[in-house]
C-alpha cells in the first residue's frame, strides 16, 4: 500500500552528475561521493557505485525493521548485523537487479532468526518497494 504526500515524514534529496561516472551528493551535504562504474563493468573503479548505495541503504533500512519486529516478540537482536548483496547484470529489457539479505543474529536460534528475518521483509519499506520487481533472497 503507498503513502500519500501528506504522509510523508521526511524526504531524502540527491542529484546526481554525469550518471555513473561523475558525483552524487545530499542536498543537506551529509553525502557526496564520486560514483564510477565497477572494474566488472568496464569502469575504473575508483569510486562508489549505485549498486553499493543501494545496498547500504537497504542493509540499514532492513537492520531497523528486524528492530521493529523483534521488539513486538520480544526477541534479543543486540549484536546482530545485516549485509545486503546487490547484483547488477543483463536481463531481457536491459539491466536488472538481484538482492540478497543475510542475517547473523547471534543470541536467537536458527528458526528464529528465519522467521524474524521473514518478518522484517514484510515491513521493510525496501523490500516492499522492491517486492514484485526483483529477486530478493533471504539467509540466516
Amino acid at each position: 500500500m503507498s503513502i500519500q504526500q501528506s504522509d510523508v515524514a521526511y524526504t531524502a534529496v540527491a542529484t546526481a552528475e554525469n550518471g555513473r561516472d561523475g558525483r552524487v551528493a545530499t542536498h543537506d551535504g551529509q553525502l557526496d561521493v564520486v560514483v564510477n562504474p565497477p572494474k566488472e563493468l568496464g569502469g575504473s573503479g575508483a569510486g562508489t557505485n549505485p549498486e553499493q548505495l543501494f545496498a547500504a541503504g537497504y542493509s540499514a533500512c532492513f537492520q531497523g525493521a528486524l528492530g521493529v519486529v523483534a521488539k513486538n516478540v520480544n526477541a534479543d537482536i543486540s549484536g546482530s548485523t545485516v549485509t545486503a548483496e546487490v547484483g547488477i547484470g543483463k536481463n531481457d529489457e536491459g539491466f536488472g537487479l538481484i538482492v540478497k539479505i543475510s542475517a547473523v543474529i547471534p543470541n536467537v536460534d536458527a528458526a528464529t532468526a528465519k522467521e524474524l528475518i521473514e518478518k522484517a521483509h514484510e515491513v521493510c519499506p525496501y523490500s516492499k518497494a522492491t517486492r514484485g520487481n526483483i529477486t530478493v533472497e533471504l539467509a540466516v
